[in-house]
């Protein structure tokens, strides 16, 4: 272009032959105060009315025209010379080291316990119990139980087995008089019998051949007329009561082999084997009884806890909605329940509860630094919990993480407080930039990298990060100013907007390059709040006008340069211009920027505004 904006601004502008505008503005002006003094100094607030300085710079337009206009936005730029830019805190990128931590506080405890528990079946009562904190030997007395009711028992179960005794001691003699039994009748009894029987046997025999030879010499006799016949009838009655003798003594025989011995076996053996299982039951009784005497015994003497090695005395009190688990004197502790630990202090450990959201950061393995009472220990990860710890208390769900503290460390009580630092990761040579120099729109992270006196909108990749710091993969260099409130910088709304032009959408951000109306563009910057600044004066504008994507809305567009100052002046191409170099904090939420100025590089083409009010809308 030939002609310059200003050039252009300037001749279109009507002579400055408007007084009425001047007073207009100089009245309006001595009513509401110099706005650079109330943008720098706070003052107390008035009663009444306020106007916004939106509105003010819409009735100075009106009311003055052209040539108050300018005057409103001189007076109004008077004393920002300085760059907004420069005020905002930076933080220079370099490349540095970066460790990834989870720190937090934990309870130190020994990785080795040796636990005294209450051995009394159903639990007993604890009558006396020695001082926490007391260092004890091997032997030493620890704890006494409630023992009143088990001494009663331990008497009368030794009455039991003193009778269980007596009846199994009965139950032995008949069972081996019994056996003996057995063996006398097989043995002896039924041999004696079975030979008296074979001798009647063959004594009838004897007598019976006897009087056969009789009967046989009587008839011999008789046919020689030497006996009587009643003599030979006499003979032939000796022969048959000798016969029927030999059939008994053989019946009798007959009878203690078939039926005589083996009933007496059986009655015998049975007798022995019912003695036996009598035996066998009063045995088992007597076992019984026993068993439960030396039970009882045991019960008694765990009554009294020693402590089975030196050590320093822990009372094993848990968290629990029941207060009466606490260990003292008096309390009722049920089998098996955990009284006193005997702790291992050259080797202890730290118990860290770690939220949810950190666990899955956690491995095993993992290295760490312990830091308590003033010491620090180097320390690893041992165990990672698989469930949450239980707690009534609250919501919150946390994990247990025992960390192992390298070496033995010296005069460690279990139970102090450790702040627990786990390493996560560790970095080196890597670039880290403050966690408050990122910010997050659309999925996207971005950083606001300030280049002289403008700002660019810097995309980036984040890796891992810590509470502080977070790791650039990219999108960074060495020597890279980061604005720390990138929010500020690139706006509340750091998205794309449509701007004027050909309608294609552009990064939101600061505008062009400074114009030639550099004061005017310093006060549609100034950092009041957003749509508070009000925008150049129509005459000195610049090639830097917005006519497309870069600063058709934030930063010049409707309260600023678009609608108060451009439209009504008839120059809102220059005002435009000025308003380019604002920080994007500044602007308003202008939908439209002024026409004429000359696009940047990408921009979209400016309409030129309507004649006599806003610009027009693309």
């Amino acid at each position: 272009m030939s002609t310059s904006i200003q050039d252009r601004a300037a001749a279109a502008a009507p002579p400055s032959t408007a007084p009425s505008g001047g007073a207009d503005l100089s009245a309006i002006a001595g009513i509401l105060g110099d706005p650079i003094t109330d943008n720098v100094a706070p003052v107390a607030p008035r009663r009444g009315w306020r106007i916004p300085w939106r509105t003010l710079i819409t009735l100075a337009v009106l009311g003055g025209g052209a040539a108050g206009a300018p005057w409103v936005l001189a007076h109004i730029g008077r004393g920002s010379n300085a760059n907004p830019l420069a005020a905002l805190p930076a933080h220079i990128v370099e490349h540095g080291d970066l460790t990834i931590s989870v720190t937090e506080d934990g309870s130190m405890v020994s990785d080795e316990n040796v636990d005294v528990v209450c051995g009394v079946a159903g639990g007993a009562t604890i009558i006396w119990l020695i001082d926490d904190g007391s260092r004890v030997t091997e032997g030493t007395e620890l704890v006494r139980l409630d023992s009143s009711k088990l001494s009663e028992d331990v008497s009368a179960q030794k009455i039991a087995f003193e009778k269980a005794r007596a009846a199994n001691i009965q139950a032995e003699k008949d069972f081996a008089a019994a056996k003996i039994a057995v063996e006398e009748y097989t043995e002896g009894i039924y041999k004696k019998e079975l030979r008296k029987a074979e001798s009647d046997v063959s004594a009838a025999k004897e007598r019976l051949q006897s009087t056969r030879n009789q009967l046989e010499h009587g008839e011999r006799m008789f046919r020689k007329g030497y006996i009587t016949p009643q003599q030979l009838d006499a003979q032939k009655a000796a022969v048959e009561r000798a016969d029927l003798d030999l059939g008994t003594a053989d019946i009798s025989l007959d009878v203690l082999e078939r039926f005589a011995k083996p009933k007496m076996i059986t009655e015998l053996t049975s007798k022995r084997d019912a003695m036996e299982a009598k035996r066998d039951s009063e045995r088992a009784s007597l076992e019984l009884e026993k068993a439960k005497l030396d039970r009882l015994t045991s019960q008694l003497s765990k009554c009294t806890l020693k402590a089975p090695k030196d050590g320093l005395v822990i009372y094993a009190n848990e968290r629990n909605r029941q207060a009466e688990t606490e260990i003292k004197n008096g309390a009722k502790v049920n089998e098996g329940t955990t009284i006193i630990r005997l702790p291992n202090l050259s080797r202890m450990r730290a118990d860290v509860e770690v939220h949810e959201a950190k666990v899955d950061k956690i491995r095993t393995g993992m290295a760490a630094r312990v830091k308590l009472q003033g010491r620090e220990f180097d320390g690893t990860v041992t165990s990672v919990a698989n469930r949450p710890q239980s707690n009534w208390m609250s919501t919150a769900k946390k994990y247990v993480v025992q960390v192992r503290i390298e070496g033995e460390p010296q005069e460690v009580r279990p139970g102090v407080t450790a702040e627990v630092e786990i390493i996560v990761a560790d970095f080196k040579d890597v670039i880290a930039v403050p966690v408050a120099a990122v910010m997050e729109k659309r999925g996207e992270y971005l950083c606001a990298v300030r280049k002289g006196d403008s700002i660019e909108r810097r995309v980036v990749k984040l890796g891992l990060g810590n509470d502080k710091l977070v790791n650039i993969t990219e999108g960074l260099e060495d020597g890279d100013a980061l604005i720390l409130n990138p929010r500020k910088a690139l706006g509340e709304d750091a998205v794309e907007e449509t701007g004027p032009g050909d309608g294609k959408r552009g990064p939101k951000g600061p505008g062009g390059p400074p114009g030639a109306g550099g004061p005017g563009g310093t006060a549609g910057g100034m950092p009041g709040g957003a749509g508070r600044g009000p925008g150049a004066p129509g005459g000195p504008g610049a090639p830097g006008a917005p006519g497309g994507a870069n600063a058709g809305g934030a930063n010049a567009g409707g309260a600023n340069a678009g609608g108060a100052n451009a439209g009504g002046a008839g120059a809102g191409g220059a005002g435009a211009g000025g308003a380019s170099v604002g920080v994007p904090a500044a602007g308003g939420p202008g939908t439209a920027a002024g026409g004429p100025g000359a696009p940047p590089a990408g921009a979209g083409k400016g309409e030129r505004p309507a004649p006599g009010g806003a610009p027009k809308q693309p």
